[in-house]
């Protein structure tokens, strides 16, 4: 029996082991980078990191990883098992760590602070991960390019570029992806779920970025400020196409011509006066057009509607041109009044 907690043990190595934790002696050296530990076990897991071993093998992917526990949960993703569950909302996951983080959402406790910017985070890791953006600490390199990343998952996520590796698939369809997030977001659209709600309307999406994405519109947020004028966006790959204006940059080039441009939108219409396509076809009639905004000044010959407007008389026309046309009628006019005017 342990004489510091009470524990006991059917064997004196079991026990000996144990006193470990109380004593805090490591005796258990690794031989490539000095890293102690207190029990020959863990040596042996972690030599595994050194030698590249990855002995458990998951039998439904054919994923490896080094340690049994891992293979466990990894294999929830497959059962969509999940054994913890959440004591203030029920919410279920399938690892013990991840119920961990989510239980300091309730609470609201956020003990580890940045003293760079302040930011605030519920676990030490997490805030050891965000530390790396301030000091530029890349520690994960990729074991096929020289490419350096902060976080193992990103490292993780960027090898299957070069594996290839799909270990998700979709219960609904054949699709597979390299990320479980993906996945899930992915499964989304056969479901319908649309678990993130705005909250200035009753607009719901699929994806959290879609949502931060639409609340700009009712606040008015644009973070994205151009380096070469003042202009701000509401969205990254808006300002990546405005910077295009400045750079004269045009990475999208006509496969039938030598023709560049700045947005894919811009090639994709261009490309249809090569190929024919009129991909956009009229609600009353036969007619099919190239362009979305053709369809749509078509679609006026049906339901007459004359959204353009004369600010002289009030007479309204369907098409710009025609207004413009009328516009002359009154710029006539206007030098016969000054002249009357001047008798």
């Amino acid at each position: 029996m342990c004489d510091k907690c009470g524990k006991s043990f059917t064997q004196i190595t079991n026990r000996n082991q144990h006193m470990r934790i109380h004593t805090g002696e490591k005796p258990f050296s690794c031989d490539q980078c000095g890293k102690h530990f207190s029990s020959k076990h863990h040596l042996k897991c972690h030599m595994r990191i050194h030698t590249g071993e990855k002995t458990f093998s998951c039998d439904q992917c054919a994923k490896t990883f080094r340690h049994a526990s891992v293979l466990k949960a990894h294999l929830r993703v497959h059962t969509k098992e999940k054994p913890y569950s959440c004591s203030v909302c029920e919410k279920s996951f399938s690892q013990w760590n991840t119920l961990h983080k989510h239980e300091k959402t309730h609470t609201g406790v956020r003990e580890y602070m940045c003293f760079e910017c302040e930011k605030t985070f519920t676990t030490a890791n997490g805030l050891k991960l965000h530390q790396r953006i301030h000091t530029g600490e890349k520690p994960y390199m990729c074991s096929h390019c020289d490419k350096r990343f902060s976080r193992p998952a990103h490292l993780k996520t960027h090898e299957m570029i070069h594996t290839g590796e799909k270990a998700y698939k979709c219960s609904h369809c054949d699709k597979r992806f390299s990320q479980s997030a993906n996945l899930k977001t992915h499964e989304r659209i056969h479901t319908g779920e649309k678990p993130y709600k705005c909250s200035h309307c009753d607009k719901r999406f699929s994806q959290s970025a879609d949502l931060q994405r639409h609340e700009r519109i009712h606040t008015g947020e644009k973070p994205y400020k151009c380096s070469h004028c003042d202009k701000r966006l509401s969205r990254s790959e808006q300002l990546k196409t405005h910077e295009r204006i400045h750079t004269g940059e045009k990475p999208y080039k006509c496969s039938h011509c030598d023709k560049r441009f700045s947005q894919s939108a811009d090639l994709q219409r261009h490309e249809r006066i090569h190929t024919g396509e009129k991909p956009y076809k009229c609600s009353h009639c036969d007619k099919r057009l190239s362009r979305s905004e053709q369809l749509k000044t078509h679609e006026r010959i049906h339901s007459r509607e004359k959204p353009h407007t004369c600010d002289q008389c009030g007479k309204s026309f369907s098409f710009k041109t025609h207004l413009n046309l009328h516009m002359k009628i009154h710029a006539v006019e206007k030098p016969h009044h000054l002249s009357l005017r001047s008798r």
